[in-house]
Parts: structure tokens; sequence; C-alpha cells
């Protein structure tokens, strides 16, 4: 069964092409800085890899790139779409509808759309990788994974605030949690590296959108993300956590409107607002010219991800392993260390010279005498989701 995952994010979508369930990957390629006049298109199969700097608009461009690539006359896997048998769809917010792996249909659609508002810089995207899979691979089952799902564990006392009780009981109002296809694959790849089943885990997901993770036996039991993928750590365009009252200031005193105060919180803040650039790359490139501005964001960006792990080892009474995953988290040696920087109190020990080093497979990166483990594991949301979409099919 030759199943394509089509992963969208923000600013990205990332493709796999898998044959089931041997999991031998046929192709797999990236779409990076969607919206960009230099966006990057990479393919690559066993027998070619193709890098193109291009002008990719939007999602749909982007989708239609992805196609191209893979129908490639010359370099490409595919002779007709119709040797494509399913699709497996990462969408990001299924509120409290979608907790597994579903067959898309018109009324998943229409609940995807209507979780928009919540997730407005992915479902959106996500709605539009489905509807142009359908129209281009209209042979294949098209198939929702839920970035949610993985976070249906986290317990009342920590995913509900403290409202009118009548918010969490008849609207739905609750922390959901997100990256759970991501964290839920790197927690299962500590717990057979450390050959611990009852581990205490910190998963750290690094990119342009960014969220820690608490899990214990291997469930997640808190997570940074809410609501919407909007709480939590600084990300690449996002603001993380805010005093809500600033929002009402924004918009009493200052005479922003609703729609101009979510745009600037989404889309305009996080590192973006800091320092005129959401690409991390960029920003660690002008910090080492003396960027003071770039200096303080990555600063700042760590120093709100160790208030998290401080309190996530609080709520696990202990931890076995931090793990540094995604294009941030795995690439990152600079935000690694900073990150690990003083944290003597806990145990958690970086080696630099370990840190330094690149490979595409789980490493520790701590020193000898760190009681904590500190891991890298290189996240593989698209095998997880294929795996996903074969059992549901199967």
């Amino acid at each position: 069964m030759n199943i394509l995952i089509i992963n969208s994010g923000s600013s990205s979508i990332k493709y796999q092409l898998l044959e089931m369930p041997s999991a031998q990957v046929i192709c797999t390629g990236m779409i990076e800085r969607i919206g960009s006049t230099k966006s990057i298109s990479t393919f690559k199969s066993k027998d070619y890899r193709i890098e193109n700097i291009s002008k990719i608009t939007n999602h749909k461009e982007g989708i239609e790139r992805i196609t191209a690539l893979l129908l490639d006359s010359e370099k490409g896997v595919l002779y007709s779409t119709e040797e494509v048998d399913a699709i497996g769809h990462r969408v990001v917010h299924g509120g409290s509808e979608f907790t597994e792996t579903t067959l898309i249909d018109n009324e998943v659609k229409n609940k995807i759309k209507l979780f928009s508002p919540l997730a407005p810089l992915h479902n959106p995207a996500n709605l539009v990788g489905i509807e142009m899979a359908e129209k281009i691979f209209n042979s294949a089952k098209q198939i929702a994974v839920f970035d949610t799902a993985f976070h249906g564990t986290v317990p009342v006392k920590a995913k509900k605030y403290a409202i009118p009780n009548e918010f969490y009981n008849e609207k739905g109002i609750q922390g959901y949690g997100f990256h759970g296809t991501s964290h839920k694959y790197v927690s299962e790849i500590a717990t057979e590296y450390l050959e611990k089943q009852n581990a205490k885990l910190i998963s750290i997901h690094l990119g342009n959108g960014c969220s820690i993770t608490a899990i214990k036996d291997g469930k997640s039991i808190d997570h940074s993300m809410g609501f919407a993928p909007s709480n939590g750590l600084v990300m690449g365009t996002r603001s993380g956590d805010i005093d809500h009252a600033i929002i009402f200031y924004m918009v009493n005193t200052l005479g922003y409107s609703l729609d101009e105060v979510n745009e600037l919180l989404n889309k305009k803040s996080g590192m973006l607002g800091l320092t005129g650039f959401n690409d991390l790359r960029d920003i660690e490139s002008e910090a080492s010219k003396g960027n003071t501005s770039c200096i303080l964001a990555l600063e700042m960006n760590a120093y709100r991800i160790k208030k998290y792990i401080g309190a996530y080892i609080a709520a696990l009474n202990g931890l076995d392993a931090i793990i540094f995953t995604a294009g941030i988290g795995e690439n990152s040696s600079l935000m690694r260390q900073l990150v690990c920087k003083d944290m003597d109190y806990f145990n958690i020990h970086l080696d630099d010279a370990k840190n330094d080093l690149r490979s595409s497979t789980i490493r520790e990166v701590n020193s000898l005498d760190s009681k904590v483990k500190i891991l890298v594991i290189p996240t593989n949301e698209e095998l997880e989701i294929a795996k996903q979409v074969f059992n549901l099919l199967t």
C-alpha cells in the first residue's frame, strides 16, 4: 500500500511517500518559507535529490509543486496519481470531536473548518491540503490524523481553566494540546532507548511552532499549548504566553480591533516581532554578528522553555530525560545550549562537544555526570501518521 503523507505547517509542507507496512520510504521532501519569494522546495528519492528556490505564494501552490515533483517524467517516483492508495493529512485542531484517526468526508471537513478560528495558522492550511489532494489524487482514501489526540490523557486538573464550569462542561473550552503526533513518536523512541516503560519525560518540540509536553508512563499529562496552538513557548510568529489584560488594553485604550490583535499575536509576534526574522537560522546568524535584538530574543526563548521544564519536573515528580526534537530542536546546538545552561540543581548537564555533533539518529548530548539524559531525537511525524493510516485501513 502506497501512502502519501501531507504535513502542513504554518509556513511549510513536509511530505513523504511510503510503502506500508514495510515503512519503506519511496521519497521525501519539504516546501519551506511558503509566502516568500525565496521558498525552498526539496525532493529526495533513492536516485535523485532536487532543491529549488522560487516563489510559492500559498499552500495551494505548495501542493501543486509537490505533485509536479512526484510526477516529474525524469526524476519523479509516480507514473500516475492512481498509484497512491491513501493520503494521511496532519490536522492540528480536532477539538473534542476527534480523538482518533478518521476517514475524511464532508462532515469531517466542515468540522475542521469549524475549528479553524482556534488554529488560524494551521487548520486552513490543513484543509487546503485535503481539498487539493481530493482533487489531484481522486482515487485515494483521505485520512486525517489529529495533533490534539495524544493529549486526550491530560487530566482535568491540568486542562481545565479557572473560569465558570459551564464553559468547560457545555462549551468545550479547555486545553487541548498540539504537536501530539510528534510528541507521541519521540516519546516512544525515548522510552525504548531508555528501556524504561514508566519513564518521566519532557518532550520539547521546537520549530516555527513550539511546544513542550510532560509525559509519564507514555501518556501526556501536561502541555504548554492550550485551547488553541498559540499559548506557551515563544514561536516563530506567535507570542506564546501573554497576560490577557494586554489584549483588552490594546483594544480599549490603543484602538486596535480584535481581528488586528489576533493577527498581531499569531502572525507578527514571537521571534518575528522581536527581531524582524521568523527563521531561527537568520536570527542565530544575526546574533553572531552582535545584533542585540536577536541575542535578547534567543535568551527570552530559552528562558521560557526553562520555566516550563521546572514546572514539569514538579508535575512529574522527577525526570529521566529531556527530548529535543523538530527543526530547531534537532539542528540548533545553540538553542539546546541556552536551554540547558545553569540547570545544575536538576542534575541536567550538557556536553558541549556532543551537542555540536550532528546526526540523523537518536543521540545523547548530556555529560557523563548528568543524572538526566538529554536526548536529540529526529521526529518522524510522517511515519507515525502512515502507521495510523495503515492501521485504520487494515
